[in-house]
């Protein structure tokens, strides 16, 4: 039964005041034994205390367990509760709620220090927004902004939404959202995300979403999910949980068989107590969260981590993952009486102000081509599915598809060169068809070594690439970095058929840019999302890499084969070392105060060694 953030938040809070509880009740009962000497009943009213208001909640919340089922290695330290009690073992008993308690309070002191990303991205979401009335403007609270409101983002403020610029020229630093180290330039028209740095000028923008929908808050509530996620994820735990647990009962049983000993029996079970499965692999998964997070991977889902380094095929959707998503302009075909290289300038001058994914090859050529150099347009809007509309320089501007064309200048449409392999533009200028471009988006020069080293180092057999692009595109791709099964021309419908079918035959691995592929992501065994060019806050991905780059995959990789490996460590060792401190206990040499201690000791050492996780090493790729 899944529980919400404030009741988990609630339990920890309840889990740390148990711990203290126990804590001072144990100093107390040895005060009164060993300092004042006293040896009657009062000596053990701390510890009855410590079971009134701490074992009591612990050992009904494991009742509760076992009703809905849930049969945790937790159940071994509420047996040890009771069996202490009715042996009259108090101080054993209250030092396994000391540990039961304090094992949720180390892991919450591990989630406060892996949550570092989380407390930096916080600390950059401005307080108040600058809400424009008349000449002047007032500040208001973030969750007083609503949608159309006009907002002064000064200079080298955080933009507090998203929005469209109306008033004022100037720049912007999104590189802590996209991973890109690039000033965007703005103007009216253009677009800003919330969590950008606004450069040396002063901007007038309107609100285009509320603050709570806005992309920098999303990433937030990406993170805080994330956060809330990772305590429960002990599918690790429970498996190695189903062999110890029984073996622990067992020893137990006959421990107190033999020597015809009750105390033996509770000796066995306190040592027994599986924090380094509790506590140490929950660690371990917090480390590696935050460790990835400051790579610039967002770990959705926990679970991946588990399964990442177990997957044997491979599925690559083609733009934005095996190419940069960065198309490069080949081609320029001019209609009549339209001059080449002044369309080219009017054109990169409009499309400086757009995210459009042509539009950096089409600023780079324009600048690059002789002539006066690029405009400062007056006037820019681009809307969905309506292509890139500029004023400037005495003309009106449009950059749209071959389809579209079709539809407003039928009469025109047979001035368009024939279809060839790549992406293109069309352009339109006063009303007329002036140009078509053309584009490659050259694949990542490392796609092919990448590829090649999945198949060598991490146990990939089967690569595929799978999109929604011409075949022959696909088909150039596929032959510059070495994949032989290519499926292009798919609409999402049809991806999701055809990795629901690989993820049938085998744990596939599926990295998408996140747009049109959520149905993908989330059939595969595991999806990752490279976050430049899509909307963070798909949850489809079970990991967001958000500087886009082939590389951080294998650092994902490597992430969780170091995971898996250090959590094994804590957890097996500490499951070893607690065997033998219970065949210690069933020989008569560690009783059950002693055994207490013993466990504790192994528990820290534990979870020592699981916090590594969190250290970076030298180096997380291999590639």
């Amino acid at each position: 039964m899944s529980q919400s953030p404030e009741d988990d938040r609630a339990a920890n809070r309840l889990q740390m005041a148990i711990a203290i509880l126990s804590l001072i009740a144990i100093t107390a009962h040895l005060v009164l034994r060993f300092g004042f000497g006293l040896q009657t009943f009062h000596v053990h009213i701390p510890l009855w205390i410590a079971y009134v208001f701490g074992g009591i909640p612990l050992v009904w919340g494991l009742l509760g367990n076992l009703w809905r089922r849930e049969f945790g290695s937790d159940l071994l330290a509420g047996l040890s509760i009771v069996t202490a009690v009715l042996l009259d073992e108090y101080l054993a008993g209250t030092l396994v709620i000391l540990m039961l308690s304090g094992g949720e309070a180390l892991e919450a002191f591990a989630v406060s220090g892996a949550s570092s990303v989380l407390k930096a991205l916080a600390k950059r979401v401005p307080s108040v927004a600058h809400r424009k009335s008349g000449t002047s403007f007032e500040n208001v609270e973030l969750n007083a902004v609503a949608i159309g409101d006009l907002l002064e983002v000064l200079p080298h403020e955080i933009c507090p939404v998203d929005g469209t610029v109306v008033e004022g020229r100037g720049v912007m630093d999104e590189s802590y959202l996209t991973g890109e180290p690039y000033m965007i330039s703005k103007t009216p028209g253009t677009t800003v995300i919330s969590g950008a740095l606004n450069g040396e000028s002063s901007l007038t923008i309107r609100a285009d979403k509320l603050t709570i929908d806005s992309r920098y808050a999303k990433i937030m509530e990406v993170m805080k999910d994330s956060e809330e996620k990772r305590p429960r994820m002990r599918r690790l735990a429970d498996k190695l949980g189903a062999v110890y647990t029984p073996v622990a009962v067992i020893l137990a049983l006959l421990a107190w068989f033999i020597s015809d000993d009750p105390v033996r029996f509770l000796a066995v079970l306190v040592v027994a107590t599986p924090c380094p499965l509790l506590i140490a692999i929950p660690v371990a998964i917090i480390g590696s969260i935050s460790l990835a997070a400051k790579r610039a991977i967002i770990v959705r889902d926990p679970s991946i981590l588990e399964t990442i380094d177990t997957c044997s095929s491979v599925i690559f959707d083609k733009t934005g993952t095996l190419t940069y998503g960065r198309p490069e302009l080949i081609d320029q075909s001019s209609a009549p009486g339209f001059d080449a290289t002044e369309v080219l300038r009017l054109i990169a001058s409009a499309e400086v102000y757009s995210k459009h994914p042509l539009a950096e090859a089409i600023v780079a050529a324009g600048r690059a081509a002789d002539g006066e150099g690029l405009f400062e347009v007056d006037e820019i809007s681009e809307k969905p599915g309506q292509g890139l509309i500029a004023k400037g320089q005495g003309h009106v501007v449009k950059v749209t598809s071959r389809k579209q064309l079709a539809l407003e200048l039928p009469d025109e449409a047979g001035m368009l060169p024939a279809v060839a392999g790549g992406l293109e533009c069309v352009v339109i200028v006063d009303g007329h068809y002036a140009a078509t471009f053309r584009f490659r988006d050259e694949p990542r020069p490392e796609g092919r070594d990448f590829i090649r080293h999945l198949g060598g180092k991490h146990g990939i057999t089967h690569a595929m690439i799978l999109s929604g692009d011409r075949q022959s595109e696909a088909e150039y791709l596929a032959s510059r970095v070495g994949i032989v099964d290519v499926r292009a021309g798919k609409s999402p419908e049809e991806k999701l058929e055809i990795v629901r079918a690989e993820t049938r035959e085998r744990r596939t691995l599926y990295v998408g840019d996140g747009i049109n592929d959520a149905p993908a992501l989330m059939a595969a065994t595991v999806g990752i999302a490279f976050g430049q060019n899509s909307d963070v806050t798909a949850k489809a991905a079970g990991a967001v890499i958000m500087d886009s780059s082939l590389r951080k995959v294998d650092e994902l990789i490597h992430i969780s084969r170091r995971m898996r490996r250090i959590a094994l460590q804590s957890a097996v060792g500490g499951m070893i070392l607690s065997v033998v401190g219970m065949l210690f206990a069933a020989s008569g040499y560690l009783p059950p105060v002693a055994g207490a201690i013993t466990q504790e000791v192994i528990d820290v050492l534990a979870v020592l060694n699981a916090l590594r996780v969190a250290l970076p090493p030298k180096s997380l790729t291999d590639y």
